[in-house]
């Protein structure tokens, strides 16, 4: 994910699950492209070499996960403080509970808009 208008669009409309080290935000489109991952790792995760430690470790965690979602997927993963002292086992876990609260989430929300 490249454009602010997909990360605008993602976080905003997204459904979202979260963790002590990092937030997710999951929406779906009717795009046929395969998913798409936008990280976001602000300063306030620590200076430069913090966070691209940080951004490469979530980066390639995600590498794994992507078959997890299905075409026209938009995934925002968000850093937060505590990410930059988190063992990769740590992050691999928060993320994994992230994912699964934003789907749930997003299910519900799919449930609620079906409903006759």
């Amino acid at each position: 994910m490249r454009r602010s208008a997909d990360f605008q669009q993602t976080v905003r409309r997204g459904a979202r699950g979260g963790r002590d080290t990092l937030v997710v935000h999951l929406t779906t489109t009717t795009d046929p492209g395969p998913p798409v991952v936008g990280l976001v790792v602000s300063k306030a995760v620590g200076n430069a070499v913090t966070r691209n430690r940080v951004r490469r470790r979530l980066r390639a965690l995600l590498a794994s996960r992507l078959g997890r979602w299905g075409s026209g997927t938009l995934v925002v993963v968000r850093a937060q403080p505590d990410a930059a002292g988190a063992s990769s086992a740590q992050l691999g876990r928060d993320l994994d509970g992230a994912i699964d609260g934003a789907e749930r989430r997003a299910a519900r929300r799919a449930e609620h808009r079906v409903t006759p």
